[in-house]
């Protein structure tokens, strides 16, 4: 409940922002410098050493999701990791290369169900922490029974290529272009950074690609502005689409690690507004990947899922 008061009065300040002023937004230009000439992230040793210990860490959540104008209850479930990314065939490096880069993976998923049949959704997304930059990639799927989608962004200097695959005619099978600005993917993980070093203010910003589908949305930047509010219990990470009508915010702990405690996504569902939201269950920190044996499934009890 405190989440969501806090969030009222933020959505509250953001609304008295100027119209006028929000329509004469600066459009943010493409991104003009190679990757080496991007500016280093200084990760403290707090980070490496959380971060870089061998194990992932998965946290579970209560999720609430606005589909066909119902609130639908389920679960989330994001896994935080490092690995070495292959920047040149823009996947998870098997060996080492000089080309390899540094990120924090995060899967995400959900699973929900609307009447009769389930929903399934997840989506990875890749950011660099060598440089302050911008996903690298970001691969999303979604699953029902009525067929599935799957949608890629690679990063490709100033623009993202886009990879989308729909069982919708009118999606059908597309190859395009779009500028490489921040993505909504990326903040859940840029989040685990350091709150204090988000982007504020008026951005361009690529929704998520689970709005994205879902909505049925053109994949382009939109206008937005974003505003960090620190709270008594952690930071309030808020952003909203000013052409679409649609606010999104991420709660944060106050002290590293900085976990997501809670987010929410406030757009038109239907005939109102309706807000889809999750809140953390449990955290793990597990090596995953090997916890493949019947008797690791007690750590799924130990996560509530």
């Amino acid at each position: 409940m405190k989440f969501f008061y806090t969030l009222i009065v933020v959505l509250t300040l953001m609304s008295c922002k100027n119209d006028a002023e929000l329509a004469n937004n600066t459009p943010a230009t493409k991104a003009e410098k190679p990757v080496s000439q991007l500016e280093n992230r200084q990760l403290t040793q707090e980070f490496k050493d959380y971060w870089y210990n061998g194990t992932a860490e998965i946290s579970s959540y209560d999720i609430s999701v606005a589909r066909y104008g119902e609130m639908r209850e389920g679960t989330g479930v994001m896994i935080f990791v490092t690995e070495p990314f292959d920047n040149k065939d823009q996947i998870k490096a098997d060996q080492h290369k000089e080309n390899n880069r540094p990120v924090l993976k995060l899967n995400a998923t959900r699973d929900f169900y609307t009447g009769i049949y389930p929903y399934k959704i997840m989506s990875s997304t890749f950011l660099p922490l060598d440089k302050k930059d911008n996903a690298i990639k970001i691969a999303t799927s979604i699953q029902e029974w009525c067929g599935h989608t799957y949608m890629q962004l690679n990063q490709n200097e100033a623009s993202y290529d886009v990879t989308l695959h729909s069982y919708f005619q009118s999606e059908g099978n597309k190859d395009f272009e779009i500028d490489n600005v921040i993505t909504e993917n990326q903040i859940a993980a840029q989040l685990r950074i350091d709150p204090k070093d988000m982007p504020t203010g008026e951005l361009k910003v690529i929704p998520s690609t689970e709005y994205l589908r879902l909505k049925h949305m053109e994949a382009k930047p939109y206008d937005a502005v974003a505003k960090l509010s620190e709270i008594p219990d952690g930071y309030l990470y808020s952003v909203k689409f000013t052409d679409l009508g649609r606010t999104i915010a991420f709660k944060t702990e106050k002290e590293f690690p900085y976990k997501i405690l809670s987010w929410m996504d406030r757009y038109k569902d239907g005939a109102a507004p309706m807000v889809s939201s999750g809140t953390l269950k449990k955290t793990i920190n597990t090596a995953y990947w090997g916890k493949n044996a019947n008797k690791d499934a007690v750590l799924r009890d130990n996560l509530g899922l």
